[in-house]
């Protein structure tokens, strides 16, 4: 499965010195983009796993390990009751 479609996470990667808050800002948009009905855990897990070895200094690195320290939770939509008729 593909957990980065729009390739925010691996293009952060390619950056030559690409900041922490850069990279915090580029995996917040990940995270706000990221479809709910797919455990967002384990995409962080997997893209930890497939850049981490071959970036271990990487700024974006510790932003995904921070990520997973996090466990984050699936969000749930509120019904309007307004809407329910």
């Amino acid at each position: 499965m593909d957990y980065d479609p729009k390739q925010l996470i691996s293009e952060s990667f390619k950056i030559n010195g690409i900041s922490d808050e850069e990279c915090r800002s580029i995996f917040f948009g990940w995270v706000l983009d990221f479809d709910s009905r797919i455990d967002i855990n384990l995409a962080i897990k997997t893209l930890h796993e497939k850049y981490s070895l071959s970036n271990p200094t990487h700024p974006m690195t510790s932003v995904l390990l921070e990520g997973l320290s996090v466990g984050y939770r699936a969000k749930r939509r509120k019904r309007d009751k307004r809407t329910l008729t």
